[in-house]
């Protein structure tokens, strides 16, 4: 059985003239999938990350074990993410997750070797980024144009909450059930997921155009460059979503920004939540009825900007409560990341996505990871993490109000051949 995306998106099942997601059978699979995988995805790197210190007692073995659950997938957004074009986006997802399960499986086996285990980490990883991005290109075909959007915040809306759920008890359950038993729940996610994805997900063929595509890597990847560098409004919308490697500062600062204003270290935890609490209240009030599509399309640039912008007030030295507001409200604006992802996607051609959305977001992992690190290392050489965090915000600031102004003029001209629904 194949996987085709339809033709066009404007000839939906009769359910689909409510605007009720959970009417839709394939979203609730999708969703339901996603959200335990979501936790078993938590749960497992709290397991990870204590199994590695508990056997090295190494605070840098712990680091580099948990930088494994994301780099990889830097990886393969570039060089695996095609498969979603090339194959049934349905059967991609089936793969990786069977793939996933088993190599989580074999890690949760009592004594598995160090080494041995960073490496099924490492393959486990790769397998994330295929899986993301035939997802993301299969969502249009199943929610239609009209509830796409609302879709994907439902989607990220369930990331963050799944994220704050499994770090803060994450810790207890792991204590509770050990290591090793915690990654096999994590594994058994992935099964549960392969099977509610079978079960429910209809097969559609691959794309008609996909027979036209290279099928050589490299020139695939080259060819979705192209499409996104030749449109205007693909180049602004990628670079409104890279514009996260200046948000995401304060979260790798936290732990010094703390000690430095003279707060507890339960402090931190509070500090790496306000961010995605406000996105979740961010993606809430954009998601209202009375905004509507083009308002947020509209918008995009001016809540990039006021993302960015609350950052500067670090520069004042601001104890805990100020920065958890400041936080709060730049994770309230950074929800402009949704429709910005979502326009993007229903502005690629469908055969297309996959590839495209690798390239996204594994600039956005890159620029997160370089903005992370060029961040430690400012706050090194100047000895204070408030005033780095307050250049990345001034930075930050003035690359958003380019870019907006970007967005803007592509969005005024309508340059490219792809058009925008309304």
């Amino acid at each position: 059985m194949t996987d085709r995306e339809p033709d066009g998106m404007s000839a939906e099942p009769d359910d689909r003239r409510s605007d009720s997601l959970i009417r839709l059978s394939e979203f609730r699979t999708l969703w339901a999938a996603f959200a335990q995988s979501v936790l078993g995805d938590q749960l497992a790197r709290v397991a990870l990350s204590l199994l590695v210190f508990e056997r090295t007692e190494s605070a840098g073995w712990t680091a580099a074990t948990y930088a494994l659950t994301s780099l990889p997938a830097l990886l393969s957004g570039v060089l695996l993410t095609g498969l979603a074009d090339r194959f049934p986006r349905r059967t991609v997802m089936i793969g990786c997750d069977l793939v996933r399960a088993v190599l989580v499986g074999l890690m949760a086996l009592p004594g598995t070797p160090l080494p041995l285990l960073a490496g099924l980490l490492v393959l486990a990883q790769l397998a994330e980024a295929p899986f993301g991005a035939s997802q993301g290109a299969l969502m249009p075909a199943v929610l239609g144009e009209r509830l796409y959007e609302r879709g994907q915040r439902v989607i990220m809306i369930t990331h963050q909450a799944g994220q704050l759920v499994g770090f803060a008890v994450g810790g207890v359950l792991v204590v509770w059930l050990g290591s090793h038993v915690s990654l096999g729940l994590n594994a058994a996610t992935f099964l549960i997921s392969a099977v509610l994805i079978r079960l429910g997900v209809k097969a559609r063929p691959v794309d008609a155009s996909a027979g036209a595509r290279p099928k050589r890597v490299h020139t695939q990847i080259s060819s979705a460059a192209a499409l996104i560098w030749a449109d205007p409004r693909l180049r602004s919308l990628v670079a409104l979503g890279w514009l996260a490697g200046f948000i995401v500062l304060p979260e790798g600062l936290a732990a010094p920004f703390a000690e430095e204003a003279g707060a507890s270290a339960a402090s931190v935890g509070l500090l790496l939540a306000a961010h995605p609490t406000g996105m979740v209240l961010g993606a809430a009030l954009l998601g209202r009825a009375s905004v509507g599509d083009e308002r947020r399309r509209r918008l995009l640039g001016p809540l990039a900007v006021g993302a960015n912008l609350p950052l500067l007030v670090y520069w004042a030295g601001p104890g805990v409560g100020i920065a958890l507001l400041v936080l709060m409200v730049s994770g309230i604006c950074s929800a402009y990341q949704i429709t910005a992802g979502a326009t993007f996607v229903l502005l690629t051609p469908a055969g297309q996505r996959g590839q495209a959305l690798g390239l996204a977001r594994s600039g956005l992992t890159a620029v997160q990871g370089i903005g992370v690190a060029a961040g430690g290392l400012a706050a090194q050489l100047s000895g204070s993490s408030a005033v780095t965090i307050g250049g990345a915000g001034l930075v930050g600031t003035l690359c958003a109000i380019m870019v907006a102004f970007s967005w803007a003029r592509a969005r005024e001209t309508g340059a490219g051949t792809i058009p925008l629904s309304a």
